[in-house]
């Protein structure tokens, strides 16, 4: 669900001092989207929504999360935003935040 070796080379990328202030930032852009989707009944948005999601997932190992957000961004960008899964969606971010909560010290020594 988390790709730690991606989480690990963000933390070289950045920094160690900067890693935590990214993770802080990622996670409340995050939530911002997810509240926008939710609030998105008419799913107007949902492609560039989804997009982002994806984007952001990515660049924290969050492989789950950004599979099923791009398998939702196709499927908004051909016309079938009503078939997106979005609790699916947001079950996936809500789980891959906790294990990469949990796990973060024990798999970036």
């Amino acid at each position: 669900m988390i790709k730690w070796s991606r989480v690990r080379q963000l933390r070289d990328e950045v920094g160690a001092d900067e890693f935590d202030e990214v993770v802080e930032i990622f996670l409340d852009e995050v939530q911002e989207v997810i509240v926008r989707l939710r609030n998105d009944t008419a799913r107007t948005e949902i492609e560039q929504n989804l997009h982002f999601l994806k984007g952001s997932a990515l660049s924290l190992g969050f492989d789950s999360f950004s599979k099923l957000c791009q398998d939702g961004e196709r499927r908004a960008a051909a016309g079938e935003s009503a078939a997106v899964d979005l609790p699916a969606i947001f079950s996936a971010y809500s789980e891959s935040k906790a294990l990469f909560q949990t796990g973060l010290a024990e798999n970036l020594r």
